[in-house]
């Protein structure tokens, strides 16, 4: 990576951390509940945490990181109103008419979305998928992770009981989990579809090689 390049970078993930936290620190301020508000933000915190740790060793593109911060939003959002009771999400659900407050598909597209995106990049640059099967693998990787993290929603609600409503954000919807899963599929299809050029344009700055072998996919 060019030295303009990284200076560049830098100050990219300054501001993302600095608001990062900001907006962590208004998520765990009076949330819905404490209880509700752990089982939601963990991962992005989990997430910040390893990215930090790897940095030395592998850098992913500014944009990969502007889509993690996004998507770190979005859970943190949930995570202080839950997914059921975010405030627009409902003026939404009344005003259009709709049977729920949709948030949470929000978040489930982005699980679909950004993950993808982070899979990509990690098989081009590290060239560990033929670049034909990038598509494919990419897309079952991001079904994987929604389906891991349905169960775990299962789990934590069969151990928990009544207290992780709140965390399952059913709403009612028998077909809840389904929709969900599905909802990542989609997010993770736009991305390799309509983004992937956008995304090769963002690897060529940094590893020029990698970005040429997409290109031929």
């Amino acid at each position: 990576m060019a030295d303009s390049e990284q200076s560049v970078q830098r100050r990219a993930l300054a501001w993302l951390l600095i608001s990062l936290a900001a907006i962590f620190v208004w998520s765990g301020v009076r949330p819905h509940d404490y209880f509700t508000w752990i089982l939601e933000v963990w991962p992005a915190a989990v997430a910040v945490l390893f990215l930090a740790s790897i940095y030395p060793r592998f850098r992913f593109t500014t944009f990969v990181y502007g889509l993690i911060w996004a998507h770190a939003v979005i859970l943190l959002i949930g995570g202080h109103y839950t997914y059921a009771e975010v405030p627009l999400f409902n003026w939404i659900r009344d005003n259009f008419h709709l049977a729920r407050n949709d948030y949470d598909r929000v978040g489930h597209f982005a699980q679909g979305f950004v993950p993808a995106f982070i899979a990509r990049e990690v098989f081009l640059r590290r060239k560990i998928v033929k670049r034909g099967w990038i598509p494919f693998v990419v897309i079952s990787v991001c079904l994987a992770i929604s389906a891991l993290y349905e169960l775990l929603e299962w789990r934590v609600s069969v151990m928990s009981g009544s207290s992780a409503d709140a965390f399952l954000g059913t709403q009612g919807d028998v077909w809840d989990t389904q929709e969900d899963m599905a909802t990542a599929l989609v997010g993770a299809t736009c991305a390799i579809v309509f983004f992937s050029r956008l995304h090769d344009r963002f690897i060529a700055r940094i590893e020029p090689e990698s970005a040429a072998q997409s290109a031929k996919a």
